[in-house]
């Protein structure tokens, strides 16, 4: 038995380990480093281009479930992220090159891995799972829109904030701290009065922009939505987002700051930093200019600019089943962010459900239904729900989850208790998960 997985970013290379940890021998194509796309950097598996976060990691959050479900059933994605964390407070952050690495190694050296590198230009006969990302190549797209037809994908576009040395932030500006003293001080805190946003905030919506064809405000993903095309939306807009200065009192005045730009470690050594929620397509040098404004980064050093890229997406709810199939041809399985689940955690929990599915498929076995009570099962049964109208990428949340059935006081209280059924849940299922 073997499968086709094509693309080894953090969908694919789970695909790839729930197969070979089956029995399940597979072929993974790889196009890096023959041919990168504009998000890429290194020849490693599962590279993260845009954060090196995987969000919250407590269980009063969605994303914060759906990775301890994940962990519990042997993800291989969570298990080297754990590995390879680095502080951020009460979120899981990772090395960047580390994490990568540490994926790339343990698939190279399974058995039942055969990595093949290219760009892959065809779809393979026999049973595949297309994880090739939302920058999949124009050869492969394609094929996949003669497949689909025109009308069936849909683009967005994603960008990716700025880098800085640790050495070259003015900590005299700036502090250490966590919002609201929650979990260790692992952000630096770049402070701004009233007087200094307001100018940073002009020249930041003047700004001269890179120009990324096909650009609309309108098509951006509200989940990375670029820092100049929040600021247009209004002068306070960014200081109720990721310049909230609420819970970080600045120890100078023991006061919150007017605004507040957070820093969070890139790296394990604590040499990089990257500006929390600054993703952008400025100018290289408008960013060096603007972001200078901010006094904690008048001198920074940029280690890379904000970049910004077109990400492609299918029309899933019309395509594919709950199991991540092709419905008109269920030997094509897709995986990731094309699908249309938005985030790290969210591609690494499609590709486990196509990888686990198929592998149970191929050796008799009845696939194994997460009920949409658990947060693997919600997002997939969301993703296919043909009832969804205008279909947008969707991060997992609360909200399509089945609520409790009875009252709970407090929304973090609530959100414990789906969190808990959830992986009651996932407990009773996980013998049978594991034997497939």
């Amino acid at each position: 038995m073997n499968v086709t997985v094509i693309g080894a970013g953090l969908a694919g290379s789970e695909a790839a380990w729930q197969l070979a940890q089956r029995g399940i021998h597979v072929t993974l194509c790889e196009m890096k480093p023959e041919k990168k796309t504009p998000a890429h950097e290194t020849e490693y598996f599962a590279e993260l281009c845009c954060s090196n976060s995987l969000r919250s990691d407590q269980l009063e959050n969605a994303v914060g479930l759906l990775k301890e479900e994940l962990r519990r059933l042997d993800s291989l994605i969570i298990r080297c992220a754990d590995a390879t964390r680095v502080p951020a407070g009460g979120a899981l952050a990772v090395d960047r090159h580390g994490f990568a690495r540490m994926v790339t190694e343990e698939l190279r050296k399974h058995p039942n891995v055969t990595v093949v590198y290219g760009e892959v230009t065809e779809i393979p006969e026999g049973e595949v799972i297309i994880a090739s990302g939302p920058l999949t190549s124009d050869a492969l797209a394609d094929k996949l829109q003669t497949l689909f037809g025109d009308a069936s994908t849909l683009n967005f576009f994603d960008a990716a904030a700025p880098l800085v040395s640790f050495e070259s932030v003015d900590m005299n500006s700036a502090y250490f701290a966590s919002r609201y003293d929650k979990g260790t001080p692992d952000y630096i805190n770049c402070p701004m009065s009233q007087e200094e946003y307001k100018a940073f905030w002009s020249a930041l919506i003047e700004a001269e922009e890179a120009e990324v064809h096909g650009f609309e405000d309108k098509q951006v993903f509200e989940g990375c939505m670029p820092v100049e095309v929040m600021a247009r939306r209004g002068e306070d807009t960014l200081r109720y987002g990721p310049l909230k200065p609420k819970g970080l009192p600045d120890p100078k005045t023991g006061r919150d700051p007017y605004a507040v730009v957070q820093l969070r470690k890139d790296n394990a050594d604590g040499t990089i930093y990257n500006l929390v929620g600054f993703q952008t397509h400025l100018k290289w040098g408008e960013q060096k200019r603007v972001f200078s404004m901010i006094p904690a980064l008048r001198n920074a050093q940029y280690l890379r600019y904000g970049v910004m890229h077109r990400n492609t997406y299918l029309d899933s709810p019309r395509l594919l089943d709950r199991y991540y199939r092709l419905r008109k041809e269920p030997r094509i399985a897709f995986a990731g962010q094309m699908t249309g689940v938005e985030g790290y955690v969210e591609s690494c929990a499609s590709g486990f459900l196509a990888g686990i599915e198929l592998a149970r498929r191929l050796k008799g076995l009845s696939a194994v239904d997460f009920p949409q009570e658990t947060a693997i099962g919600a997002l997939g049964l969301y993703v296919s729900n043909e009832s969804v109208g205008s279909f947008q990428p969707m991060n997992i949340n609360f909200g399509i989850m089945p609520p409790l059935g009875y009252k709970v006081k407090g929304k973090r209280n609530k959100n414990a208790e789906l969190s808990a059924r959830s992986l009651a849940l996932i407990d009773a299922m996980r013998e049978e998960v594991m034997k497939g």
